[in-house]
């Protein structure tokens, strides 16, 4: 495996799938979870632009796993759900925008790429494989810090004035990647003017002692448990251990401008692409 270097050619990069996935919220030890919303932009890695996207709403097998009503604005209903297609139904469209892809999401390591191998283990098919993984929970972690507060899209987005995060798969998707677009913008202006602006944010290095706020705490109100049980952050973020579906063999050696947060396979770009086409980025 070689790393990108000058006579890397875009043109054969290989595609990026943002993808995100909305289940149900076991409610006691012992229960599953339960794709209920698939969502997904593909995007081409050297110019960051959206060329394809699907999304779809899935029918479990237990519709009593799913809320009549949910506490989200947004969120999925036991209605919105009782007439969609089965997983299996949508397996085929769902394999072929995965599949030999590069992966990328938000804590996607740990939470996606585990349901979308029980999904199709539960059909009896072989799942997708991706031929690299970016997780924007690791990258953002270790290259933006905690800056913005927790590491959640929501408070991530809230920062940086993108609106409110849905939880519905295909916007949170999109976020995802203006997120990124945001960070990478921010951390390219710092490395062009490293002892002015980046000494300026030097501050937030030590977040546990800041006063940054998230709007729940703010607010005097606790998260809810759809916030809380299914991607959020594990407490401790940096050199937490993730369960990954997929052999690290198979996703090639650890990129080490990430530091092992990243896998990437021959040619694959990597969230140095993402810097580096950034400054293209600005509005």
């Amino acid at each position: 495996m070689e790393f990108l270097s000058h006579s890397f050619n875009a043109e054969h990069a290989p595609e990026i799938v943002f993808f995100d996935l909305e289940t149900n919220v076991p409610k006691k030890g012992g229960e599953r979870f339960w794709v209920l919303e698939f969502g997904a932009i593909v995007v081409s890695p050297h110019k960051l632009t959206e060329v394809e996207s699907y999304s779809t709403l899935i029918k479990p097998k237990d519709l009593s796993v799913v809320s009549v009503r949910s506490s989200r604005s947004h969120g999925i209903t036991r209605a919105a759900v009782e007439k969609a297609p089965s997983f299996e139904d949508v397996a085929d469209k769902i394999f072929s925008i995965l599949d030999g892809r590069v992966w990328a999401g938000h804590n996607i390591q740990r939470f996606d790429c585990v349901r979308i191998k029980e999904a199709f283990d539960d059909i009896n098919r072989p799942a997708p494989n991706p031929i690299g993984i970016i997780d924007s929970l690791g990258v953002l972690t270790e290259k933006f810090g905690r800056r913005a507060g927790n590491m959640k899209m929501a408070t991530l987005a809230s920062y940086f004035g993108l609106g409110q995060q849905k939880h519905r798969s295909l916007d949170d998707v999109r976020m995802n990647l203006e997120v990124l677009k945001h960070c990478a913008t921010v951390l390219f202006l710092e490395s062009s003017l490293p002892s002015t602006l980046h000494r300026q944010n030097s501050n937030w290095n030590g977040y546990p002692g800041s006063t940054i706020m998230t709007r729940s705490r703010s607010n005097g109100k606790s998260p809810s448990r759809e916030d809380t049980s299914r991607k959020s952050p594990p407490s401790s973020l940096i050199g937490y251990q993730r369960t990954v579906p997929y052999t690290r063999g198979s996703l090639g050696k650890m990129a080490e401008s990430v530091r092992g947060l990243v896998s990437k396979a021959q040619g694959q770009p990597t969230i140095n692409q993402i810097l580096k086409h950034s400054h293209s980025l600005l509005r």
